[in-house]
């Protein structure tokens, strides 16, 4: 049964320069792993973007939208072998999630070059 869904899209150009500006940003959104992750890649914006829409789709399919509860390093962005991405929780969202029911995440990201968009199920 579905929880809940949410979606965000963001424009790669806004996060970038929230990073470019603030030296602290990555630092505060998100977690070592996705950090590594994004640096790895040859369009790093275009990856911290669609992770970034993927944590604001999670808040919005949970309900509260970002409420300061439930913070931005609670959700992590992952990866299984095949490079699916997903999502793994923790601290408050952990337990929001196990308090409710919720037996997976489902998450599709998508980038282009100007805009990132994520789409998640919470199905219980």
């Amino acid at each position: 049964m579905i929880f809940g869904i949410g979606t965000d899209i963001i424009s790669v150009s806004r996060i970038q320069r929230a990073i470019e500006n603030n030296e602290r940003f990555t630092d505060k959104l998100f977690t070592p792993g996705e950090i590594a992750y994004c640096e790895s890649r040859a369009s790093k914006y275009q990856s911290y973007a669609a992770r970034f829409a993927a944590k604001e789709a999670v808040m919005k399919a949970i309900g509260t939208g970002w409420d300061g509860v439930i913070n931005w390093l609670d959700i992590e962005v992952v990866a299984d072998a095949l490079g699916k991405p997903g999502i793994k929780c923790h601290n408050a969202s952990q337990a929001f999630m196990e308090q409710q029911g919720i037996d997976s995440i489902q998450l599709s990201l998508s980038h282009e070059k100007d805009y990132a968009v994520a789409f998640v199920v919470l199905v219980t």
